[in-house]
């Protein structure tokens, strides 16, 4: 009788574990108000919240691998806090946590427009500084990172691979890895197609005026496509002198401006990989993805770009998972970290 209470016990014991819920990642929300962000001249808000998502119960001194995200246009930290458990990171954080745990630190550079491009901009603010000078100094004083492998990875889909890539390669003591999903680049594809289109080409000086407004007077077009080139020329083409103004891409009368278009593509990561045989140093891991199905063709800059540090000393890889351009992002991030931390050649 004895032997088979001692077996009761332990057969409840097990099915006791084996009914308790799985190890979750856990969420911090992290405020990093950005005095970089002060007197922005769009008025945008300088309080500001990091989302990091990190493997449950693993203390913050535990040295792992930093990935600063940076979500695409019009998304943000703000979304992925309001999702909570279900946002996605969660997914990626709990995939990796067996092999390669991971800090996840979503950011959010919203601004008017809807995106930023991570860029320093007269016309928008100084959103690159604030990713550097100020999210990325707090968040490795606050969790210990890894000092093996890569140490601070930056990473991001879309508008925020193009961040990504640039973030990369404009300093590559501070990011050891970049994980570039359906990055924005090849402008002439990604972007001047859209741009040529009879919505964006009927957009009036009025309708410009008024976006620039100053704060409490500025007002959105309706047309997603036109707010959406507006906020790429206040990122890609601020004037000169004047906060909060963007050279447009067509004049008076409705021609290409060329000039202002030479401006967009000298931030045109294709175009500088190109030009710069050390835009990426040879110890930094490079990872870029492109959707098969991406309907904006972010895949054919990505893989040009792939094509292109192949031939120099980077460690460099690309995918081509199925789908369009923000499908199965969970699987796309994981895997590029995975690639980054245990890179194949």
């Amino acid at each position: 009788m004895r032997l088979v209470r001692v077996v009761r016990i332990i057969f409840l014991a097990v099915l006791s574990a084996l009914t308790l819920p799985l190890l979750a990642a856990q969420l911090e929300i992290v405020d990093i108000p950005g005095a970089t962000l002060i007197d922005n001249p769009l008025g945008d808000p300088v309080e500001r919240r990091v989302a990091v998502y990190k493997p449950d119960r693993v203390k913050d001194s535990k040295r792992l691998p930093l990935v600063i995200y940076l979500p695409g246009w019009g998304d943000s930290s703000e979304i992925a806090i309001a999702q909570g458990q279900n946002a996605w990171f969660n997914t990626v954080v709990d995939q990796l946590a067996a092999r390669t745990p991971v800090r996840i630190a979503v950011v959010n550079c919203r601004s008017r427009y809807g995106g930023s491009q991570y860029l320093n901009s007269s016309a928008t603010g100084r959103y690159a500084d604030y990713i550097t000078d100020e999210i990325l100094p707090v968040l490795l004083f606050r969790y210990a990172v890894a000092n093996d492998g890569p140490s601070t990875i930056i990473a991001g889909h879309s508008s925020g691979g193009y961040g990504a890539l640039m973030f990369a390669i404009n300093d590559h003591k501070k990011f050891a890895a970049v994980v570039a999903l359906s990055p924005d680049s090849d402008f002439a594809i990604t972007h001047k197609t859209r741009l040529e289109a009879a919505n964006i080409q009927s957009v009036t000086r009025a309708e410009l005026d008024t976006a620039m407004a100053p704060p409490g007077n500025a007002h959105m077009p309706a047309d997603a496509s036109a707010q959406l080139a507006m906020g790429l020329c206040a990122n890609y083409s601020p004037t000169a002198g004047q906060p909060g103004h963007f050279d447009w891409l067509y004049d008076e009368a409705g021609q290409w401006r060329a000039d202002t278009w030479q401006r967009w593509l000298a931030l045109d990561p294709l175009l500088i990989v190109r030009q710069k045989e050390d835009a990426f140093s040879p110890s930094q891991r490079i990872y870029l993805d492109g959707a098969k199905h991406d309907e904006f063709g972010a895949n054919v800059g990505a893989h040009k770009i792939y094509n292109i540090l192949k031939l120099r000393s980077s460690p460099t890889h690309f995918e081509e998972p199925p789908g369009l351009h923000a499908e199965h992002l969970p699987e796309r991030l994981a895997q590029g970290l995975a690639w980054v931390l245990h890179p194949q050649k």
